[in-house]
């Protein structure tokens, strides 16, 4: 079955950086789309990034800032997250997409991870 499993989230202070990964297994990941989404407390699921092959696309509060890339040999998804905020705060999930194509929102992905939980803050 699939399964994505997400490290690399922590602490960071304002400004700061931070990498994510995404492991999956259970499906062939060079076919299909994947995403990044992330809900801070009390809010819903957010769109951050979205990838497949050389197409990329980001959420409006993200762009510039992070950065989405895959390594199709080890099964992982990476987001790469400069110039932090503290309202990037939030448990940060990876998604596979229906297919290959690249959504701008959530509703083209599931099989969400757990997540791992990023804080920004002095």
């Amino acid at each position: 079955q699939v399964q994505l499993v997400e490290s690399g989230g922590g602490l960071a202070q304002p400004g700061g950086s931070l990498r994510l990964s995404c492991v999956a297994s259970g499906f062939t990941f060079s076919r299909f789309s994947m995403s990044w989404a992330r809900q801070a407390p009390g809010k819903g699921l957010e769109w951050v990034a979205g990838i497949y092959s050389d197409d990329t696309d980001y959420a409006d509060s993200v762009k510039g800032r992070f950065t989405i890339s895959t390594d199709n040999a080890k099964n992982t998804v990476f987001l790469q997250m400069n110039s932090l905020k503290p309202e990037d705060t939030a448990v940060y999930h990876c998604g596979k997409g229906w297919d290959e194509r690249v959504v701008h929102g959530t509703i083209a992905y599931d099989n969400w991870g757990q997540g791992t939980q990023v804080t920004v803050s002095s």
